[in-house]
């Protein structure tokens, strides 16, 4: 996946500053929630820091207030640190990190995280992406999207082991890694002790069939697991529901172009708030007001079209031209 960001820079550096102010002017238009025009470049040095060592760069995201999340202003930044670094010859290794989380990673793989593993779930992606559900770092080395589990108390021996080489060899990574990783086992009260009822109740073609599923086996078993999921189900945006679980159908028979462009478009489709605000009311319920309790539109699953949801996956406007990843610049994955 680094070969396409990394491609994605190279074409996009030239235009990297128009391109980026054009984000921040449309910054108020969305409606997003953020900070105010006048507060940006104060603020932004302090939001997004940076860690150098002879071969490598930290970026760290320091917004705790709002759990880190990202700005558009800040996305802009990382976007000039990164292509900086890229075109830097003594810089062979760049990591993020946020709240003492450490995420590795070089131009030309990821090594922390792997993509496109085969998981132990067939319906994990549904049960993750409509509950909101997270997996432990356990679990994700069981299903086999990560390849390395150590104790956060080694987190500052593995960034200083990391930032002290001067080559981005995977197989050099892999070792360094290794030095400090840990056996890991499943909780007894993980989901994927769960997989057969997962699989069961999440295989269903509809959000309404999934939640009867699940209140089926709440009837018959009273578990606790299948109450709570139901709970974040019934919790949850319905139309945001619904364009889930239809992404995630979607996305297992398309390649990883087809699924950043529709991804791209689901992103702004829904902070442009032209078939609803769930998103902003979202973040307003979570992260501002913080009273967790959000006046979803429309209120039911029952009152959500089929063209409010198709709307999220068509073609944007003009004016906001579609992803477009540059696959001639790609280097060849090794």
């Amino acid at each position: 996946m680094m070969q396409r960001l990394k491609a994605t820079l190279l074409q996009r550096r030239n235009n990297l500053h128009v391109h980026s102010l054009r984000f921040l002017n449309q910054f108020h238009t969305r409606n997003l929630c953020s900070l105010p025009d006048t507060n940006i470049t104060d603020e932004l040095d302090n939001q997004v820091l940076v860690e150098g060592k002879a071969w490598s760069r930290t970026a760290i995201l320091n917004r705790p207030s709002v759990l880190n999340c990202l700005s558009t202003a800040m996305g802009a930044r990382l976007q000039k640190l990164y292509t900086s670094w890229e075109n830097n010859p003594d810089i062979g290794f760049v990591a993020m990190k946020w709240q003492g989380i450490l995420c590795w990673r070089r131009y030309c793989d990821t090594l922390s995280i792997k993509y496109g593993g085969a998981s132990r779930m067939f319906c994990d992606g549904e049960y993750l992406g409509l509950t909101g559900q997270k997996l432990n770092g356990a679990e994700m080395i069981s299903c086999g999207l990560a390849t390395h589990y150590a104790h956060s108390s080694k987190l500052a021996l593995i960034e200083e082991q990391l930032g002290k080489l001067d080559t981005d060899d995977p197989s050099v990574i892999e070792t360094s890694l290794e030095k400090y990783s840990d056996l890991v086992y499943l909780d007894n009260i993980s989901v994927l002790h769960r997989i057969e009822i997962l699989d069961k109740c999440f295989s269903h073609d509809t959000v309404e069939e999934i939640i009867d599923a699940l209140e089926s086996e709440t009837s018959k078993t009273n578990d606790a697991w299948c109450i709570s999921t139901l709970r974040r189900l019934n919790e949850a945006s319905p139309l945001g529901l619904k364009v889930s679980l239809k992404s995630i159908r979607e996305g297992r028979f398309q390649t990883l172009d087809q699924c950043l462009i529709r991804e791209y478009r689901m992103s702004l489709q829904g902070i442009s708030n032209q078939v609803s605000k769930d998103f902003c009311e979202g973040v307003r319920a979570r992260m501002v007001d913080k009273d967790l309790a959000p006046k979803w539109n429309p209120p039911s699953l029952e009152q959500v079209s089929k063209d409010m949801v198709e709307h999220y996956f068509s073609p944007l406007s003009k004016s906001e031209p579609d992803l477009e990843l540059p696959t001639d610049l790609r280097e060849a994955f090794t």
